[in-house]
């Protein structure tokens, strides 16, 4: 039995690069991320309204207690337990404000590639996630642009298939991008999907390269 070598899959080096995740005789068509801007006001605007209004229930309760004060008739013990309370209670607040904080390393983090073969998207705030859209498993890619979106120049390509849905978020000129990724999805499935039967005897259609021509 042969010697095991415990870094044959996880490779020397310790960041996740996408050239890294390129395989041997494949190509990158597109790579991007998401703008800056968009995404870091995306994770402020995010849950927003419901945090302020939560915040502002739980300050009215807090400040009504103290200018009344009814907190220095209260026994210790219930003021712990009042304590405690409202730290549980704000749990959308500190959800909120954590998504702010951490939004600059997740934007570091996040990559969008096409390649030849699939899509990979890199993304995480405190390690780093990959995952893989092979294109015969898309069945259907859809772009979202607010109001927002439009005034920053981007759009959301939201990509479905076999498995869970993913999103491009915030991709500047997304028209164009959605455009090319349709037809590359659209190429390769009919040159995989072609019926053996109408391929002629060489067979020049399987294991093509995909030029985008």
């Amino acid at each position: 039995m042969g010697k095991y070598n415990e870094k044959y899959f996880s490779g020397e080096t310790k960041e996740y690069d996408v050239e890294q995740l390129v395989g041997e005789g494949e190509n990158i068509l597109w790579r991007a991320k998401p703008k800056r801007k968009a995404f870091i006001l995306g994770k402020v605007f995010h849950m927003l309204p419901f945090a302020l209004l939560w915040l502002l229930f739980d300050g009215g309760f807090i400040t009504m207690l103290i200018a009344t004060g009814a907190g220095e008739q209260m026994p210790p013990f219930l003021i712990v337990f009042l304590v405690i309370f409202f730290v549980i209670h704000l749990l959308p607040v500190w959800i909120w404000i954590s998504g702010i904080l951490s939004a600059g390393v997740a934007y570091k983090n996040m990559e969008y590639v096409f390649t030849d073969k699939r899509i990979i998207i890199k993304s995480g705030a405190i390690g780093v996630d990959i995952n893989n859209i092979y294109y015969t498993d898309i069945t259907g890619v859809n772009l979202r642009v607010g109001l927002s979106d439009r005034l920053l120049h981007v759009g959301d390509i939201y990509i479905s298939g076999k498995g869970k849905a993913q999103v491009l978020w915030d991709i500047e000129n997304p028209y164009p991008v959605v455009n090319d990724l349709q037809k590359i999805v659209n190429d390769i499935k009919t040159d995989t999907y072609f019926p053996n039967d109408l391929r002629p005897d060489t067979n020049e259609g399987f294991r093509t390269k995909y030029t985008g021509k």
